[in-house]
């Protein structure tokens, strides 16, 4: 158990691009895990050393240490993320790309129309979207890229707060997300009077935001998600409200709205990932232009 805590964390910190890519939260975590799988080493060489008699607590203790560390090292490995790959240079930023601890910002060239600050899925590499937003910095916006925590957004959907003030320039903003990331944008829309649109990508909010009639919201899903599954968003729509508009690309599947492979539990994709996610881009920017309109 020693030898694991330090073996999967290494691995991860070594082997996966996107951890030492994303949020400092994830490598502070694999080093402090490492550190420990280290000390519980030393300690059991300095008893192997040193034997002793050993009491029904001690066992029980070191019963209960090792369920500990088998839980953590499972956590740790299911925390590892979706790193980057990409599948080419169309939807590149022809702008300013700035990356930091914390987000990704695409600045077009120019002065910017409005903002999108964008919540990335559940342990995805933020840099998976990149591409598929970079259109919408070529048209004159702003693009945040939030870095979550333990890739999380979770853990601080409040994140994009931090990001809009860093650009008091931009007066019309929107918030959006890829599925659990759709999920904190939906939450910081609904509770923030200065966000004038939601873009949601193979996502739902989990609060009810029927009554959010001021705010311009976009659901682009795929026919053939089989994570957010089409009978999911037509569940959901009650809570959107009703001027929502809701465009499914047809063949896309829940991998197809990033850069970052398969992803398990998806379904078959019965379109190219370049034709998909040129309809996923038009309908953004389109998206955007109504809120840059609506500003």
């Amino acid at each position: 158990m020693a030898t694991a805590l330090i073996a999967v964390p290494l691995r991860m910190l070594l082997g996966n691009s996107a951890v030492l890519a994303g949020h400092p939260a994830l490598p502070a975590l694999l080093l402090t895990t490492v550190a420990v799988g280290a000390l519980w080493a030393l300690i059991l060489i300095r008893r192997w050393k040193n034997p002793r008699a050993v009491s029904r607590w001690l066992l029980m203790r070191g019963f209960a240490g090792r369920l500990a560390a088998v839980g953590l090292v499972a956590a740790l490995a299911w925390l590892g993320p979706f790193p980057y790959q990409p599948v080419g240079a169309d939807g590149q930023s022809t702008g300013t790309t700035t990356e930091d601890a914390t987000s990704i910002t695409l600045t077009p060239e120019g002065k910017a129309g409005a903002g999108l600050v964008f919540y990335p899925g559940a342990r995805v590499d933020a840099r998976a979207y990149q591409d598929i937003l970079g259109p919408l910095a070529n048209s004159g916006y702003l693009v945040v890229i939030l870095k979550e925590p333990l890739g999380l957004s979770l853990l601080d959907s409040s994140q994009a707060r931090v990001a809009i003030g860093r650009h008091p320039d931009i007066t019309s903003w929107a918030v959006g997300g890829h599925s659990l990331g759709g999920v904190s944008a939906s939450s910081f829309a609904k509770e923030n009077d200065d966000v004038a649109g939601l873009l949601l990508f193979a996502s739902f909010p989990a609060d009810n935001m029927a009554a959010a009639s001021g705010v311009s919201v976009l659901s682009v899903s795929g026919s053939n998600d089989g994570l957010s599954t089409t009978d999911k968003i037509a569940s959901s729509k009650p809570r959107l409200p009703a001027t929502t508009e809701y465009v499914v690309v047809e063949g896309g599947v829940h991998g197809f709205f990033g850069d970052y492979g398969e992803q398990p539990g998806d379904g078959k994709p019965g379109i190219s990932r370049e034709l998909a996610q040129q309809q996923i881009a038009a309908a953004s920017l389109r998206f955007m232009d109504r809120v840059r309109t609506a500003g």
